[in-house]
């Protein structure tokens, strides 16, 4: 999202769409920034679990555009902070709940759109059984019979919101509260679950990279329902 009635800023918005266009269709359109300007610094406030494909994806965008990407990486609810509060940038990318970004005023809500959708799924140490969990039911079973489930605290990240709001809709959130480990971010729950603190976490699928796990597979979509950035 950009900032309102600002053609500079809206114009590194296309560029950092194009960012994710580039990802999901493999193509470069090169030609179509040709009226960007003399200013090709974008600021982009991101939230953590995009860091790892945009460390990845930045520096050949960077070659290939002759823009400079500078990124800023914190929660998600930080980021949605950042922007409330008027903080400088070109472009944001914001994970759900979005309303006290877009009541401050500092962004054009027109300029709202989808980049990319994030799924949750179910991983476990590396070796450990993998319990099925490809049906609500099974799912459900699996976890009912965990000794601890780690996800990330709602109150900080939008992976934590989500994976509460699929735990309700399963029926199983005060069924398993008890046995429910918090963590202040993705790396903190993996740890969790490496150290033998969890036996599984729920998760971000887009934040896989972690050698120490094995991914188990989605949450089923009905009760799982993809987060959108914006």
């Amino acid at each position: 999202m950009s900032h309102r009635d600002d053609p500079k800023c809206q114009s590194k918005e296309q560029s950092v769409k194009y960012l994710f266009s580039f990802v999901a269709i493999g193509t470069l359109l090169l030609g179509i920034w040709s009226s960007a300007g003399a200013q090709t610094e974008v600021t982009l406030l991101v939230p953590n679990p995009f860091r790892r494909s945009l460390d990845k994806l930045v520096p050949d965008f960077e070659s290939k555009t002759g823009y400079k990407v500078k990124v800023t990486y914190g929660r998600s609810m930080g980021t949605r902070q950042q922007v409330a509060r008027g903080e400088i940038f070109d472009v944001s990318i914001l994970l759900p709940p979005y309303p006290e970004a877009l009541g401050s005023g500092n962004i054009d809500p027109k300029s709202a759109t989808t980049l990319a959708s994030l799924t949750l799924a179910l991983g476990v140490k590396k070796g450990a059984p993998k319990p099925e969990v490809s049906t609500p039911a099974a799912l459900k079973q699996a976890l009912l019979a965990a000794k601890t489930i780690a996800y990330v605290d709602p109150t900080v990240g939008s992976d934590g919101f989500a994976t509460r709001d699929a735990l309700h809709k399963l029926g199983v959130l005060d069924l398993i509260g008890s046995k429910t480990k918090l963590g202040a971010n993705a790396g903190v729950v993996a740890n969790f679950v490496i150290k033998g603190e969890a036996d599984v976490r729920i998760f971000y699928l887009n934040e896989m990279g972690n050698p120490g796990l094995d991914l188990v597979g989605r949450l089923p979509k009905k009760f799982a329902t993809p987060v959108n950035a914006r």
